[in-house]
C-alpha cells in the first residue's frame, strides 16, 4: 500500500517561486519542470525511505535530490508523507531546514 504524499504550505511556496524563476525565461519548460518534481514526490510514495536522513536538521526528515537542482524534504508519518520544503540547490538547505 502506498502512502499519500502531502506538500506542506512551505513546499508549495518554494513550487511557486521554483515556476516564476524558471517561467521568465521559458514558462512551457517551467510547467514541464514543476510537473517532473511533482512526479517525483509522488514516488516517494512507493520509496518512502529514499534519501537521506537528516536528524541533525530535524527530527524524521529526509532529504532527496531531484535533477542535481532541487533538495526536496520530507517527513515519513505513518499515514502519509509530508513534503516539507523543495529547495533549488544554491540556496543554504541546512540553514533554511533547521529554521523550523
Amino acid at each position: 500500500m502506498s502512502l499519500e504524499v502531502r506538500l506542506r504550505s512551505e513546499a508549495v511556496a518554494d513550487l511557486e517561486s521554483l515556476y516564476d524563476y524558471v517561467a521568465a525565461d521559458s514558462p512551457e519548460r517551467a510547467i514541464i519542470f514543476l510537473r517532473r518534481i511533482g512526479d517525483r514526490c509522488e514516488s516517494l510514495s512507493l520509496l518512502p525511505g529514499a534519501g537521506r536522513a537528516r536528524d541533525d536538521l530535524a527530527p524524521g526528515l529526509r532529504l532527496v535530490a531531484f535533477e542535481r537542482r532541487v533538495v526536496i524534504a520530507y517527513t515519513l508519518r505513518k499515514t502519509h508523507i509530508d513534503v516539507l520544503r523543495v529547495l533549488y540547490r544554491g540556496r543554504d538547505v541546512n540553514a533554511l531546514l533547521s529554521q523550523g
